[in-house]
Order: structure tokens, then C-alpha cells, then sequence
């Protein structure tokens, strides 16, 4: 039987077949022994094969071509990455200016990936109503700066509903992964936009200005017009995974577009005479902050670290 596995909790998949029928399925021994450098090689949004038991429960022996999905560098040593989604049309980075801060880094480390696995993506600001003037100030310059760069943009509320039409006409059709830091609101606005979901949410820690995690394991709800979101666990940051040096500008659409003009093929816009990315930073027509983002994946690059 074929089906789409809408959930995974770690040691069960959830997998939808016909219309909205879940049984809760484990993965087929073998399974684990193909060379899955992954610390989960089944994924909310995977197509699966599966035998129904009979208890009603299932087991996964096949997991059929991906079109695509995201991965973050996992903290399991072990592992080289967390596969946060497969088969999306788009990746949503829910982010804040405030309560708690997103950091530039992360949402270029975010965008980087996205542009290495092909995915789309787009940016979020949520909690507008909570921001004052200069805070207001800085979000419409970082919304220019990323819109220049060809991202869409959103900025809204989660407790103002009107503020989200344009954000749930923009997902309509599509499937969706929601990400973003701890805290952001992503839960809160999932709960609103696919009002079946009831998804975990908490209060912010005061004393840090920091989200505490509520969402444990990736789960897939249907949007009632058409589409659906996945949402993922709060998470702190993003790892190079298999990229070298040469390769990193790639994923950063300015950065890529100056190296056509460096005079090094292989040129890693660090200290390589004639660069032309060094050319277009010192003249501020490139980011000072997504060259630094760049940078600091050369750094994780050299040394392995995870961020």
C-alpha cells in the first residue's frame, strides 16, 4: 500500500492513505541498514510502501524517490544530517526582530540551505504588533534587503488576522515547511492558518527573551482551501553538510552573480587578488551582514563546527 507519512515521533511514522485514514506505522528492519546518512531516514512529506498488520498497525518497507527535501546538520554526532522535510513546494522562516531577536546569520544560514536543496523559500516577520518605531525601522530594512535579493516577504501578526490573508493566499496549493528559532510564534500562527492542527505553544522566557521548545517531532496539517504545512521543532541553527569552499557562494544569489566577474574560477572571496565579491562588499552593494553569513559557513566548513 501506498501513503504519505504525515508525522514522525521518532519510533512511529504516522502514513495517511485514501482520504485522511492514519495508521501508525514502524520501519522495516533492512531499512536501517541501507546507507542513510541521516538521523531520520523517513521524513514528514516521504511517499512510503507499507503492510498494514494485523493490529491495525503498519510497517515501512519502501520509501519511494523524493522530489526534494531540507536538511540541517544534526547535533547526533553520529549523523551527518536532520532531514527536516521532503517533497515541499517552499520553506517558510518564521522569524522576529524581537521577543525573541532572529538573527541575520540564521536566516541567511536558512536561505543558504533552501538555495542548496532547490527549494523555494520565504521570510515571515511575525509580532509586528509588539515592535516599537526604531524596531518597525530596522524590519522594513531587512525586508528590502531580502525582497532585492528576490525573497518573498510577509509581515504580520498571529493575533491580528488580517494581517495574514496575504500569507494564506500566498500557501494556498502548496505544502509547506514551517521552521524558525524557538519562540517566534511559528505554533501560534500554524494554530490560525490550519485551525485543525493545535499545535504546542508557549510563553517566551522572560529572562533570556528566548522560546522554549513546545513542538517535539514534525507534523503535517491540510490547510482547508487546498495545500498543507509542516510544522518542525524550534530550531537554533544551521551546519554546512557536504559543501565545499567553492561551493558556498553559490548559495547566496549576489555573492554568486559578482564571482562571474572574479578572476579566479576557484576563488573564495576571502583574500584572492581581483575579486570581485570583496569589490562589491568594500562598495556596499553586497550585504556587509550576508557576507559575514557567508563567511562563517567557510568557517564551519574548516572546522567542522555546527551553529
Amino acid at each position: 500500500m501506498n501513503g504519505l507519512v504525515v508525522k514522525n515521533t521518532g519510533s512511529w511514522y504516522h502514513v495517511m492513505y485514501k482520504v485522511n485514514v492514519v495508521v501508525a506505522c514502524k520501519m522495516k528492519g533492512n531499512l536501517r541498514l541501507q546507507e542513510i546518512k541521516s538521523t531520520n531516514p523517513i521524513a514528514v512529506g516521504d511517499l512510503v510502501n507499507f503492510e498494514l498488520n494485523s493490529d491495525g498497525t503498519g510497517v515501512i518497507y519502501e520509501i519511494c524517490e523524493r522530489r526534494n527535501y531540507i536538511v540541517r546538520r544534526s547535533t547526533n554526532l553520529s549523523k551527518q544530517a536532520h532531514i527536516l522535510a521532503a517533497n515541499i513546494d517552499l520553506v517558510v522562516l518564521v522569524a522576529t526582530i524581537n521577543y525573541p531577536a532572529t538573527s541575520l546569520m540564521f536566516i541567511d544560514r536558512f536561505l543558504a540551505s533552501a538555495e542548496a536543496y532547490g527549494v523555494k523559500a520565504c521570510l515571515v516577520f511575525n509580532k509586528i504588533d509588539l515592535y516599537n518605531s526604531e524596531e518597525l525601522k530596522y524590519l522594513a530594512a531587512v525586508q528590502f534587503l531580502y525582497e532585492h535579493l528576490g525573497y518573498d516577504v510577509f509581515k504580520l501578526s498571529a493575533h491580528q488576522p488580517d494581517s495574514l490573508i496575504e500569507l494564506i493566499n500566498f500557501l494556498h496549493s502548496k505544502t509547506s515547511l514551517f521552521s524558525g528559532n524557538s519562540g517566534v510564534g511559528k505554533s501560534t500562527l500554524i494554530n490560525y492558518i490550519a485551525p485543525t492542527s493545535f499545535a504546542k505553544t508557549a510563553e517566551i522566557s522572560t529572562y533570556h527573551n528566548k522560546g522554549m521548545h513546545t513542538t517535539t517531532f514534525s507534523e503535517m496539517f491540510q490547510l482547508k482551501h487546498g495545500g498543507s504545512v509542516i510544522d518542525t521543532p524550534g530550531i537554533k541553527g544551521f551546519g554546512v553538510i557536504d559543501m565545499v569552499d567553492t561551493e558556498i557562494g553559490h548559495y547566496f544569489k549576489e555573492i554568486f552573480q559578482a564571482s562571474k566577474r572574479c578572476r579566479f574560477s576557484n576563488c573564495t572571496h576571502t583574500n584572492e587578488p581581483n575579486c570581485h565579491v570583496l569589490y562589491e562588499v568594500e562598495n556596499h552593494t553586497i550585504s556587509a551582514s550576508r557576507y559575514q553569513s557567508y563567511l562563517s559557513m567557510l568557517t564551519d566548513n574548516e572546522h567542522g563546527k555546527y551553529r
